[in-house]
């Protein structure tokens, strides 16, 4: 009899396995650790609707979506909207499609709008049980639109288990639902093994790996970057850019604007995974000059390759970097943020701390919960 599967449906898988995925990265490595327990059938954009099949535990089933973040899309634009409903439409035939293809478990939903949406619908005809894992898009930015956010009520509600990727963002998914949510860190699997400790005397290495979007605040950092003095760069011995988004061009001009003042600034672009913990271990500091966050799958990245951070206080990172992993800004603007820099430039953290943050962030006892979690629904 063929084991039943795991549906796991997201908006965000590699395709291109460039870096520009955002947090797919995060969901291949968690789809690879689930499928060493049981089957997973995946559903994920694509440049088509198709079947794929990765391993003989994991299949793929891809619904037709535009060649970037679907969380760049806007409705206000024609041609946006109508990739929008093409999304929509495609996404639930692939989520219908995956629960025909065998026996299944659950429906874990990676995230609340439009996965878990998708989950509901299925749910509803399959009786198929189904889970949502909230990011603080789903509930700082989509949940702050009324009429959305009373879908965004509905799905969770009528979900057998809601998880949040933060400690706060489970207290405000908890305020929506109006039900239990459990706090599950999105955490990637590290592959560098030993890597060497950060310098212990400037001058020092900074890194940003992240979208160039607005929630990520790399405008802020740009023009933190502009304050620091002829002493404090003197501290610096570059300063890398990595990722790629909606804000390429404003990026490139300020990198332009600081590279002609003579300052050490590197501009890249996306990295694949490999890359990107290559970037994380040439570097002593990683920057997280976020506007809005949870959690970000670069802090625990950071963390666990010995990296400490410096962030604005937003989200879950006032309470974790006060426990020894790194500087933070006093408010999100950017006068705080090059304050936050020169504080780090002067700090040295303790690799101890480190270490005990890491263990908080690991692949296997969150999948492990996971799990635990879809026995019972079993």
């Amino acid at each position: 009899m063929t084991e039943a599967a795991l549906i796991l449906i997201s908006t965000s898988f590699p395709a291109a396995g460039d870096g520009s995925e955002a947090a797919g990265s995060f969901v291949s490595d968690l789809v690879d650790e689930l499928a060493l327990h049981l089957p997973v059938r995946v559903v994920a954009p694509g440049p088509a609707d198709a079947v794929e099949w990765r391993s003989e535990c994991i299949a793929i089933h891809r619904y037709v979506a535009p060649g970037r973040p679907l969380s760049t899309l806007k409705p206000w634009r024609p041609s946006d909207l109508r990739w929008i409903w093409k999304v929509l439409r495609g996404g639930q035939r692939a989520v219908d499609a995956a629960v025909a293809a065998g026996p299944s478990k659950q429906m874990l939903a990676l995230w609340a709008l439009p996965s878990g949406l998708w989950a509901r619908r299925a749910a509803r005809r399959s009786g198929l049980p189904y889970a949502v894992w909230t990011l603080g898009s789903d509930i700082w930015s989509l949940g702050r639109i009324p009429l959305v956010r009373s879908v965004l009520r509905r799905v969770l509600r009528d979900a057998d288990a809601c998880y949040s990727d933060g400690l706060k963002l489970a207290e405000d998914t908890r305020r929506i639902a109006g039900r239990p949510v459990a706090f599950l860190p999105s955490t990637r699997k590290i592959t560098l093994c030993n890597p060497p400790p950060p310098r212990n005397q400037p001058p020092y290495r900074l890194l940003f790996l992240g979208r160039w979007h607005p929630n990520k605040g790399v405008d802020l950092l740009l023009e933190a970057l502009a304050k620091l003095t002829d002493a404090d760069w003197s501290r610096i011995d570059a300063v890398e850019i990595q990722g790629g988004g909606p804000m390429d061009g404003l990026v490139r001009e300020r990198v332009a604007s600081l590279q002609a003042a003579g300052r050490p600034v590197e501009l890249g672009g996306y990295l694949a995974k490999p890359e990107a913990e290559a970037a994380i271990v040439r570097a002593d500091w990683v920057l997280i000059p976020s506007r809005i966050e949870s959690i970000p799958v670069v802090f625990s990245d950071a963390i666990k390759l010995g990296r400490s951070v410096v962030a604005m206080p937003v989200g879950d990172l006032p309470s974790l970097i006060a426990q020894g992993t790194g500087t933070l800004a006093q408010s999100v603007n950017a006068v705080e943020y090059a304050d936050a820099i020169r504080t780090g430039l002067a700090t040295r953290v303790e690799s101890t701390r480190l270490r005990e943050m890491a263990e908080r962030f690991s692949l296997q006892g969150m999948v492990s919960m996971l799990l635990t979690d879809v026995s019972g629904h079993a």
